[in-house]
């Protein structure tokens, strides 16, 4: 039997395959998958990643939170559980609310007022956790690891947490006489033991920050609870880095002015991607006299809008070109409206990041209206901003007639109406500030693209 020809390495996905696999996040359930049999060795490996697909839990939390005495760590464990109906597993639960194979012989342990021994711990973890509830809607593991140890341990039995939050605390007694009368000193905790606890737990977690650094976040927890919450929520939103496949296809809104062909030509410059203005585009095909530009002549010649199906024909054209599908692109001036996003999506021209640039009124007139050209030597230069060096060059300046004021407020008028839609269309879209240095817009832009997607709906079950 003939080989199955190999595919050429050089020549991309196509462009369904590639989104496909993208939208539906098939390149990180392969790393998963590839982690798990690397974690586990199964005998069968065909048989482990089936039984993998079928649990179904590759969204499932996995957290550990962590911190010192009344660092307020169980109040965020219980909070995260009934967020996510995920599974809470802490000292007390292991102990006193579950029936595990070696729970008799801790909680031996703690009668005789002897530590639990760490291999002890992670057995009861781990039998825990292999429960199907946890498997299933996943867990928040509350106070372990304890040290260095046990986080061992619970990796060698293929326990890795996605998060680990670490609570940070300064302890201040209350100034309200009547506050201090009503302290009472727990039951299970003297104060010796309390300095005992902080002792042991600020000696311990530097090697547990090491290990657990990727993942790792430190939080202050002397501040309003909502605010802690609110922390809490957005870093287990996050998805860690991943060495899954991704190809930049970036949609840039914004309104005239608002600097989105600057930040294009950056990222272009910087990641090697397409920049693509769809004017620019309609105008290169018109000047290079090919079909579709004698098509679009005459809308450019009378100043008329381009019928939708010549621009999505021209555009669907340039995404597939070869320097798009292998390095990605960033398109600007398309889609206009929700009718033309539609159409893009039907294509299957679907970009995975999308920015609205937001620019005042008053900002966006400055911008334009005082911008002016040399004739000459085709240099812009700005009244406020960069003005002409001379005399004889402010004197031949000229201005673009759609940079006059009336002309701006007709575009402007053209953009807000539709802008609302096409925000609702494009719901996982960042928002930019444009009335900034452009530098810094660059980062925030830049970060946007180099970091995955947070993931908005965890799955609960």
């Amino acid at each position: 039997m003939a080989e199955a020809p190999m595919q050429d390495p050089a020549r991309p996905w196509p462009p369904p395959a590639g989104a496909y696999a993208e939208e539906r996040g098939l390149f990180q359930l392969l790393q998963n998958m590839l982690e798990e049999l690397l974690i586990h060795k199964p005998d069968d490996p065909i048989e482990f990643m089936i039984n993998h697909l079928k649990q179904n839990n590759d969204d499932a939390p996995r957290i550990c939170v962590l911190g010192p005495p009344a660092s307020g760590k169980t109040t965020v464990a219980m909070w995260l559980c009934k967020h996510f109906n995920a599974i809470r597993v802490s000292h007390e639960t292991l102990l006193f609310k579950e029936v595990l194979m070696q729970t008799e012989e801790a909680k031996a342990y703690k009668e005789r007022n002897q530590k639990i021994p760490n291999a002890l711990w992670a057995n009861l973890i781990q039998e825990r956790l292999s429960n199907v509830d946890c498997i299933k809607q996943g867990w928040i593991l509350e106070g372990f690891p304890e040290n260095q140890e046990q986080a061992w341990m619970l990796q060698s039995s293929g326990i890795f947490p996605r998060h680990v939050e670490v609570f940070h605390t300064t302890f201040h007694w209350p100034s309200d006489p009547l506050v201090q009368q009503r302290l009472v000193e727990p039951e299970d905790l003297s104060e010796q033991e309390v300095s005992k606890k902080l002792l042991e737990y600020h000696r311990n977690f530097p090697e547990i920050f090491h290990i657990y650094q990727k993942v790792l976040k430190s939080i202050n927890a002397d501040q309003p609870s909502v605010d802690v919450l609110s922390q809490v929520l957005a870093f287990v939103q996050t998805r860690h880095r991943s060495a899954a496949p991704f190809t930049p296809r970036i949609l840039f809104f914004g309104p005239p002015g608002s600097g989105k062909s600057l930040q294009a030509a950056l990222i272009a410059q910087k990641y090697d991607v397409v920049n693509i203005c769809c004017g620019q585009l309609l105008k290169e095909a018109v000047a290079d006299n090919t079909k579709l530009g004698e098509l679009v002549k005459p809308y450019i010649d009378s100043g008329c809008p381009v019928p939708d199906n010549l621009v999505l024909k021209l555009l669907t054209e340039r995404l597939n070109a070869l320097d798009c599908l292998t390095n990605g692109w960033v398109l600007s001036g398309f889609p206009r409206d929700v009718k033309q996003g539609e159409q893009l999506q039907k294509a299957q021209m679907n970009p995975n990041r999308v920015f609205f640039f937001n620019l005042p009124y008053e900002s966006i007139m400055e911008r334009l209206s005082q911008r002016r050209t040399d004739p000459v030597t085709g240099e812009r230069y700005h009244s406020t901003f960069r003005p002409a060096p001379t005399p004889e060059i402010q004197a031949r300046l000229r201005q673009n007639p759609k940079d006059k004021e009336e002309n701006i407020e007709k575009r402007l008028d053209t953009y807000y109406s539709n802008i609302k839609a096409l925000e609702h269309f494009y719901q996982d879209a960042f928002y930019v500030n444009a009335d900034q240095d452009p530098y810094v817009i660059f980062e925030f832009i830049e970060s946007c693209i180099i970091k995955p997607l947070p993931c908005k709906n965890i799955r609960s079950l």
